[in-house]
């Protein structure tokens, strides 16, 4: 383990010097790769969907892991749009003149080694890499079991670029020890590792958060909510909850409670109700709604804490605004919350005091996510306060230095 990560701590120094040209063109040959080389990479996704069917795993991880050709060219893509970004190394943040004619420069640098754990979506493995690459990092990733051969097939055809461009191939690393343990000894390497982001689910956030040595950025799960407000626009209200809902169930940025104003649901329920069944969506709902929508269920009070990931809503009516608020407040993973509404007071009102890493007014949650940011893609969808929080891009990838420039100053 640790001559595995000398090697990634060693590349990091090559890396951290490239010039935007440099890192920009060996992306958009990463991506060109990728294209090239989809059979091989559909094929090796065969097998490990396969192994997923054999071992039962829920239809979201499915989804997740599942590759096809259009898949792959969104993840080449993806990197595409990550090259033509900004570059985010060597950026002057800040800038001042001192009392004593130093000159200060606050400059972005790159952070180091980043080890990224993740689980089911091989396109994590490409995105992250072109995002680290980009910002002048060094990746160690390590995908989940599942999606071993996928992981396995993309970071061959990534690094065989970067060799291909006399570039470490340490630039992009599979961890050698997948285990558990592996995971374990990992987390505690801080002399060659500088950063740790965890994506996945709730007992994997939590194993990382308690046991890391190395600072963390967590990417937890969603438990999103949108607020349909006693002024909201019915036109709008059935296309955006069935957007959030029922487009991509598997995504974490994916409704899981839809809370109604009692004054609304009268003239909302038949609509909704007809829109989700269409979508063959499994209702939970409280006990002011359950006899309007046909074949709900009872809404129990722990079901507010579910990350479904599959097409199961929770339905809940409340008094007004301040109630959905408190709702949240309670529940909410601090992922994405949004209001519908045409009442300008109400919307600020839930943009100002719902604490999550993105809130929206009038528009789905499904949105959160770096491509639809303009990001090109995202490390994940970090529900950390600090130091970054929602769609992490190249930019959060970065830490600064600062420069100092004298003329022979001593201090007095």
């Amino acid at each position: 383990m640790k001559e595995f990560l000398q090697r990634a701590k060693d590349s990091s120094r090559v890396v951290a010097t490239l010039d935007s040209a440099t890192k920009n063109r060996v992306l958009n040959e990463m991506a060109d790769a990728l294209i090239k080389n989809s059979e091989f990479i559909i094929d090796e996704n065969i097998k490990d969907m396969k192994a997923a069917r054999l071992n039962n795993l829920s239809t979201a991880m499915q989804d997740r892991l599942f590759l096809d050709e259009k898949r792959v060219l969104d993840m080449a893509n993806a990197i595409k749009q990550i090259a033509s970004q900004t570059e985010p190394v060597g950026r002057v943040l800040d800038g001042w003149l001192t009392k004593d004619n130093l000159h200060i420069q606050k400059v972005s640098i790159p952070i180091g080694v980043i080890g990224i754990i993740y689980e089911s979506r091989p396109n994590v493995t490409s995105d992250t890499a072109a995002l680290c690459f980009k910002s002048g990092n060094v990746c160690v990733l390590k995908g989940g079991k599942e999606a071993e051969n996928s992981n396995q097939a993309i970071a061959k055809i990534l690094r065989e670029v970067l060799k291909n461009n006399d570039l470490p191939i340490e630039a992009v690393s599979l961890l050698p020890d997948s285990s558990r343990e592996g995971v374990a000894k990992l987390i505690k390497e801080d002399k060659f590792v500088d950063l740790i982001v965890p994506r996945g689910g709730e007992a994997l956030i939590r194993f990382i958060s308690e046991n890391s040595s190395i600072p963390v950025i967590k990417h937890d799960k969603g438990v999103c909510h949108t607020y349909v407000d006693v002024d909201a626009a019915i036109g709008k209200v059935v296309d955006i909850v069935v957007n959030a809902k029922c487009q991509r169930p598997s995504a974490c940025n994916a409704l899981e409670t839809l809370l109604i104003h009692e004054k609304i649901l009268p003239h909302l329920y038949v609509a909704l109700d007809e829109a989700l069944e269409i979508n063959n969506t499994k209702i939970f709902a409280c006990d002011e709604s359950i006899k309007l929508f046909k074949n709900a269920l009872p809404l129990e009070e722990d079901f507010f804490d579910n990350e479904y990931l599959e097409n199961t809503l929770n339905i809940k009516v409340v008094k007004n605004l301040d109630e959905a608020i408190k709702h949240i407040q309670k529940y909410g993973s601090g992922h994405s919350e949004a209001i519908l509404s045409e009442n300008y007071t109400s919307v600020n009102k839930f943009l100002n005091e719902v604490d999550a890493a993105c809130v929206y007014a009038n528009a789905s949650t499904r949105f959160t996510d770096g491509g639809e940011f303009g990001l090109g893609a995202e490390v994940g969808i970090s529900t950390n306060k600090l130091h970054s929080r929602g769609p992490m891009g190249i930019n959060d990838l970065t830490t600064f230095k600062y420069k100092i420039y004298g003329s022979g100053q001593t201090r007095k």
